[in-house]
């Protein structure tokens, strides 16, 4: 069996609605600012709000953000290998 692959994902804020569904999926990566839209947070909590910033997916809460990005009614959650950036949920993903 081949080993788990790392994965990173970051939020395309022009694409977020701001539904949240992200947030309740995993609190302790996803968070609304005051703008009203989602962002990731790094693995202390803080909120990464400059554009294209991505975050670690924790292993126990990659099921959780997977279907977060799959969930997502704005398609604005991408879910990368942290290695090669191919898509793994989200937009762009198979």
């Amino acid at each position: 069996m081949g080993e788990e692959r790392e994965l990173e994902v970051s939020i395309d804020q022009d694409a977020c609605t701001g539904d949240g569904l992200c947030v309740q999926y995993a609190p302790e990566v996803f968070e609304f600012d005051i703008d009203g839209l989602a962002y990731v947070k790094d693995a202390e909590g803080e909120l990464l709000t400059a554009e294209g910033s991505h975050t670690f997916v924790p292993e126990r809460r990659r099921l959780d953000i997977v279907n977060a990005a799959h969930d997502c009614p704005g398609e604005c959650i991408y879910v990368r290998d942290q290695a090669d950036k191919t898509p793994v949920a989200g937009p762009g993903a198979e």
